[in-house]
């Protein structure tokens, strides 16, 4: 199986441990991966945005960059959604406005096997004891994507679960955002902050070590305000606790 790295934007520019983790984890469950130097943005903030237009050839570079690997692998949630949710639509409204099949016919090769990182873990490798190690007490909150778009359900929970040493707590309110949502957190900046205290609020509460999360994006939200309240919990991606082990434990 030839399995790609898609790091997303947001990882390759502020966290690359992340994506070092990724490929440390999969190393060690036998799985070589590649990272094709073509991959740039995804286009979500575009499409999002509005201009979903000038997603197109980000969707096209996207495609191109992917075409020829049987597993392309995301640590985020919210860029894969945009690849499995919204690529396609991208595809079907170009081919209707006269401007070619080709992106669709493309983008139908590399939706279906586009995966987050706890979907390819559990149902394409068939494991969830990793054999990973972390002896803290940790609490886990599913973003927005993972939990609607893509339907992670109890993925990351099993994994975590099944990690040595490692205590999961239940976080109060999982299910609801954290008020992040992209440019959400620009145009509506008080709502978003006051739902992000919110969440840093619940998860302190678990009496947690670290607090958990498939999707850096709405972890960067998450940790500013754990940051600036200066409380005392960790806001760690899954792929990191997963990568953790006795011989390498995260520091």
């Amino acid at each position: 199986m030839r399995v790609a790295l898609f790091l997303t934007c947001v990882n390759d520019t502020l966290y690359p441990g992340t994506g070092r983790a990724v490929v440390r984890l999969l190393n060690r469950l036998g799985v070589d991966v590649d990272f094709p130097l073509g991959q740039t943005c995804c286009g979500q903030p575009h499409y999002n945005t509005g201009y979903r237009r000038q997603a197109e050839p980000l969707a096209h570079r996207f495609a191109d960059a992917f075409a020829d690997y049987d597993a392309i692998v995301t640590p985020s949630g919210s860029c894969g959604a945009m690849v499995r949710e919204l690529y396609p639509r991208i595809g079907r409204r170009a081919e209707a406005e006269g401007r070619g099949s080709s992106l669709a016919e493309a983008i139908a090769k590399v939706v279906p096997v586009t995966y987050e990182l706890t979907e390819f873990l559990v149902d394409i490798l068939g494991v969830t004891d990793v054999g990973a190690y972390f002896p803290h007490k940790v609490t886990y909150h599913p973003t927005c994507h993972g939990l609607r778009s893509l339907g992670l359900g109890e993925r990351p929970r099993q994994l975590l679960a099944a990690v040595k040493g490692l205590e999961l707590m239940e976080l109060p309110g999982a299910e609801e955002c954290c008020g992040f949502g992209g440019t959400f957190a620009m145009k509506n900046a008080d709502v978003s902050a006051s739902m992000g205290r919110d969440k840093v609020a619940a998860a302190v509460s678990t009496g947690a070590a670290a607090l958990c999360t498939a999707d850096n994006s709405c972890l960067m939200h998450i940790g500013g305000i754990i940051r600036r309240q200066d409380e005392d919990i960790r806001p760690l991606h899954i792929a990191e606790i997963l990568a953790s082990t006795e011989d390498e434990p995260l520091t």
